[in-house]
């Protein structure tokens, strides 16, 4: 994999997902392009910060009960976003050294710095795929999947905060449906969303407008539309919530549902 070359193809004029949240993150990979898109949305949803913060909280969370309590030892994490603390491979090989873990995004600075990434246990393994979410089949078979991951053995779906950039909803039903269908039993699906159901009807309008004027496509969607992502799978305990209040594992002070304004849920593939 060409890592040096990718930095060559980075569209700098173009704010892009990734390089956005790393700048809420409080990271340097990002443009003046990307931040001018950030600045526009917080100027409308002042939390934002919040909510990408308790995103990645839930992407802890998450890990841990699929490797503690559920068994799962493989994953498929697409809209990896660029590395930061608590990458999926770190997360899950802390607790079960042999796990292995198949990373996708499609913005080339993400791949530039995805040797991060690649840094496994002697008894697991990493692999990155620079690949977009539209097109689940390039991903499903791309030999750097099929060559880290057993398709027969149970593997854990992680789409976080990457589902609200497909805009249209016949799109992202059909994809998530499409990676479920060739994972076997026994999978899961996690995923978190943002939401609109906490917004005023005037802060929704403000939303939407930055999110126009942002130059980044972006659908908020209800707990309802949410939910229909699990259509067919058996929801893990305790279902669609907010992702602050999924399996929280402390008690601590934390922003209003509102001020997150972020859906999260688990489910298994029969």
């Amino acid at each position: 994999m060409d890592f040096e070359s990718a930095a060559d193809r980075v569209d700098v004029t173009t704010p892009h997902p990734a390089r956005r949240y790393d700048y809420w993150l409080g990271g340097s990979a990002n443009f003046e392009a990307d931040r001018k898109s950030a600045d526009a949305v917080a100027q409308a949803f002042p939390s934002i910060h919040f909510a990408v913060l308790e995103n990645r909280r839930f992407l802890r969370r998450a890990v841990d009960h699929l490797v503690r309590v559920e068994g799962v030892r493989q994953f498929l994490d697409i809209g990896t976003g660029l590395p930061t603390v608590g990458n999926v491979h770190e997360l899950a090989q802390e607790i079960a050294p042999e796990s292995r873990v198949v990373y996708v995004d499609n913005d080339p600075i993400v791949l530039y710095h995805a040797r991060e990434l690649l840094d496994s246990t002697p008894s697991g393994a990493t692999a990155y795929i620079d690949a977009d979410l539209r097109d689940p089949a390039s991903i499903l078979t791309n030999p750097a999947l099929t060559g880290t991951l057993d398709l027969g053995q149970p593997v854990a779906l992680m789409l976080c905060a990457v589902l609200h950039f497909l805009t249209d909803d016949a799109q992202a039903y059909a994809v998530v449906a499409e990676l479920c269908a060739a994972l076997p039993p026994g999978s899961f699906l996690t995923l978190t969303h943002a939401t609109n159901d906490h917004l005023s009807v005037e802060d929704l309008e403000a939303t939407i407008e930055a999110n126009r004027r942002s130059g980044v496509p972006f659908r908020g969607r209800s707990a309802a539309q949410f939910t229909r992502f699990f259509d067919g799978l058996e929801l893990v305990e305790p279902g669609v919530t907010s992702v602050i209040d999924w399996r929280p594992t402390e008690w601590r002070p934390h922003p209003r549902r509102e001020a997150v304004s972020m859906l999260g849920g688990m489910a298994r593939i029969p």
